[in-house]
């Protein structure tokens, strides 16, 4: 899968959270003031890369994210595993505990989430 440039992605995590929209409807929504040409631009760029879809009502387009979420996501994980702990996603999550200020509320939730993952993979 192709990595998303930053504008991209604010782009994909529009269309994720709000389905299907139309270039306007992009432009109003996105975090910091853009121009139309801009929206349209990235859209070309995501449709090519295989990222979303378009479908034409009367003379509008609107876009929808191909792309899950999830999977993309992962992608951009691996990808900063890669970059930052020679592949391992485990480095990498322990370097971000421990550079951040995790309460004990925190580290209580990271323990239990550990636990049920741990009880899964061993069938229980």
């Amino acid at each position: 899968m192709p990595r998303f440039t930053s504008g991209e992605l604010k782009v994909m995590s529009l269309l994720w959270a709000h389905g299907e929209l139309k270039p306007a409807e992009l432009q109003e929504l996105f975090p910091e003031p853009i121009k139309n040409p801009a929206i349209r631009s990235y859209l070309t760029v995501l449709l090519e890369k295989g990222h979303v879809s378009r479908r034409r009502e009367g003379k509008a387009y609107y876009y929808k994210a191909i792309t899950r979420s999830r999977s993309a996501f992962r992608t951009m994980l691996d990808e900063l595993a890669e970059a930052c702990c020679g592949g391992s996603v485990r480095t990498l999550v322990m370097n971000v505990i421990k550079s951040e200020k995790l309460t004990e509320e925190d580290l209580i939730a990271l323990k239990r989430l550990a636990d049920e993952e741990g009880s899964k993979a061993s069938g229980s």
